[in-house]
């Protein structure tokens, strides 16, 4: 009897993946949150599934050759599970760099530049100059170098922006000292 070839199952679409992670927190928030004596065992029973999945992908990787480490480590969702399980082939900074540097063509579409100037801490720091750009879009520009970011580190706790060589970094103001002065009082007339 001749092997017959199986169609390859259909994948999730990155939007669905997203789709369902977002649905995972909700529920996994549900639990929780959810009174009763189940919902110990329910939290446990999540942990130790997600320990013997991470478990199987490291066993995978190790496994695995360069390429195909690279190619895991490059999707998403996989690059994802490998953070979330310590076992990413890549550090923090250098994830970090590559979304910074596959931002630089969209940065500069809008007249700006950006670059990496490290990681410290956990939180990686930004010089991101929008020339041109109104504060709005300044501000979009600046979620979007920081999303793409977190998207490839997740495990970063933040992203920063610091200002540009021969730049001082913006002073921060309380709302409550900008206002109007209270006018002096007027003298009285002698």
């Amino acid at each position: 009897m001749p092997e017959t070839a199986t169609a390859p199952t259909a994948r999730l679409d990155e939007a669905t993946v997203a789709e369902r992670l977002t649905r995972l927190d909700l529920l996994l928030e549900q639990i929780e949150g959810a009174p009763g004596p189940m919902t110990g065992a329910a939290i446990e029973a999540v942990q130790v599934l997600a320990t013997v999945y991470g478990e199987a992908l490291a066993r995978v990787l190790d496994a695995a050759d360069a390429g195909l480490v690279e190619r895991m480590a490059d999707d998403l969702l996989i690059g994802h599970l490998l953070v979330l399980h310590d076992i990413h082939p890549e550090p923090p900074e250098r994830r970090a760099a590559r979304a910074v540097e596959g931002m630089r063509p969209s940065v500069r579409e809008r007249g700006g530049e950006v670059e990496l100037t490290g990681v410290e801490d956990g939180v990686a720091r930004v010089r991101l100059a929008a020339k041109g750009c109104g504060s709005s879009s300044a501000t979009d520009l600046e979620e979007a170098v920081r999303e793409a970011v977190l998207a490839l580190a997740p495990e970063l706790s933040g992203v920063e922006r610091e200002p540009r060589d021969g730049q001082r970094a913006g002073a921060f103001v309380p709302l409550d000292s900008i206002g109007l002065r209270p006018s002096a009082p007027a003298e009285e007339p002698a």
